[in-house]
């Protein structure tokens, strides 16, 4: 067995291969500066990031060996945990789709023959962090509450601002100022003349 290649790792393979490279790419082109990202992949499409990381994959999967193929899933899980350490250190979607593809995979090693899974225990842990991390939606700033706008009738004209109006200063109490009393006065109506001929009442003579 020793001159023959391993073939049992490639059954976990198919969803990394399909899943990875869109994601892998999108990841290193987001975390630019990073020590993750400063073993990008293959540079020989440089044009279409994507495109260079699905061949990377395919060499790996047909020519490389499962050593190899695991040193590839580890540079994937150091862009992952990179990017869930902040917002500015890479794309968190693309990192959630990577880190859950590894993360699978990496769980699924504990049923192939090998010591494979005990040495990724530590990868899977920072996976779970990472992965957790960025399933948490970034908590922003609250916006203080506006007061209630009353609603405008139509027609009705606006209510002026006193609220800046300068105060009136109070008129002081003089005796010019003040208001003179009122005074009721009766009229008393003349008796009406009495005319000739015309006799008062009970007078009878």
């Amino acid at each position: 067995m020793s001159g023959r290649r391993r073939l049992d790792w490639l059954g976990l393979t198919p969803e990394p291969e399909r899943e990875l490279p869109a994601a892998v790419a999108a990841l290193r082109a987001s975390s630019h500066g990073s020590a993750a990202s400063a073993t990008s992949a293959d540079p020989a499409d440089p044009a279409d990031p994507a495109a260079a990381e699905r061949g990377r994959v395919e060499r790996l999967i047909l020519r490389g060996s499962r050593r190899s193929w695991l040193r590839y899933l580890a540079e994937v899980t150091e862009l992952v945990t990179a990017a869930a350490a902040g917002p500015e250190r890479g794309d968190r979607a693309a990192a959630l789709l990577a880190g859950e593809v590894v993360l699978d995979h990496h769980r699924m090693l504990i049923g192939l023959p090998g010591t494979e899974y005990g040495h990724t225990a530590d990868d899977r842990a920072a996976l779970e962090s990472a992965v957790r991390t960025l399933r948490t939606p970034i908590p922003t700033s609250p916006t203080a509450p506006t007061a209630p706008t009353a609603p405008t009738i139509p027609g009705t004209p606006p209510t002026p601002d006193t609220s800046s109006a300068p105060d009136t200063p109070d008129t002081p109490d003089t005796p010019a100022t003040r208001a003179a009393p009122t005074t009721t006065r009766t009229v008393r109506t003349a008796p009406t003349p009495r005319t000739a001929g015309t006799a008062r009442p009970g007078d009878s003579r």
